[in-house]
């Protein structure tokens, strides 16, 4: 049986599909054939990303998760509600740090998908955090290259690759693709690069 992403609801998809088309939005691209990945979440620059992330999700019938402070599952209520979400709880306190738990997750698990904005938040920032991508190489699966392009009204998926360790080649993969998609507000785009882009050794975990 073909490894496959893991799928959402089958309702999401005419949902979705129907409210891009109602704000004439187009989406582009395949999902890889890969039962697990990390998928970035780019440009973020406004409250308006996540719906819209959400809805390109919903059209290519996949089932995303995210990652969450575990404070947020502390209660019953809570707990059901974000992990029906799709989020995931981290402790950052863990000794291993968030990167560790998730190349755990990833390890633990046949299929998972996990969004990251590696922007970290709306507001702009020096450079982008570098999380991502040790998810990814630590757990050998690969980086999707999500994005919402508001210049072309275009939403989906580009690049699709596995990390290679070379931190500054694969960085310049994504600035290659990333530098000319257009976010909602173009003065908040954060520069697309790591404050460290030196080889990166294969299951690292530190934050």
């Amino acid at each position: 049986m073909q490894a496959l992403p893991p799928q959402s609801a089958p309702w999401t998809h005419s949902a979705a599909s129907s409210y891009l088309k109602l704000v004439g939005w187009k989406t582009t691209g395949t999902l890889p054939d890969s039962p697990k990945g990390v998928l970035i979440a780019a440009p973020h620059s406004s409250n308006w990303d996540l719906p819209f992330m959400l809805a390109v999700a919903w059209v290519y019938r996949l089932d995303l998760s995210w990652i969450g402070k575990h404070t947020l599952f502390e209660s019953a209520l809570g707990n059901k509600f974000f992990t029906w979400l799709g989020g995931i709880p981290v402790d950052r306190r863990a000794r291993h740090g968030a990167v560790g738990q998730i190349i755990d997750r990833f390890d633990a698990t046949d299929q998972l998908y996990i969004a990251i904005a590696p922007m970290g938040t709306r507001s702009k920032g020096k450079h982008w955090k570098s999380g991502f991508y040790h998810m990814a190489h630590g757990a050998s699966v690969p980086i999707i290259c999500g994005f919402l392009d508001y210049d072309r009204k275009r939403a989906g998926v580009g690049p699709v690759f596995v990390p290679t360790g070379d931190v500054k080649a694969d960085m310049d993969r994504l600035r290659a693709f990333y530098e000319k998609v257009g976010a909602l507000r173009p003065e908040l785009k954060t520069d697309i690069r790591l404050a460290d882009e030196e080889p990166a050794p294969l299951r690292e975990v530190a934050e």
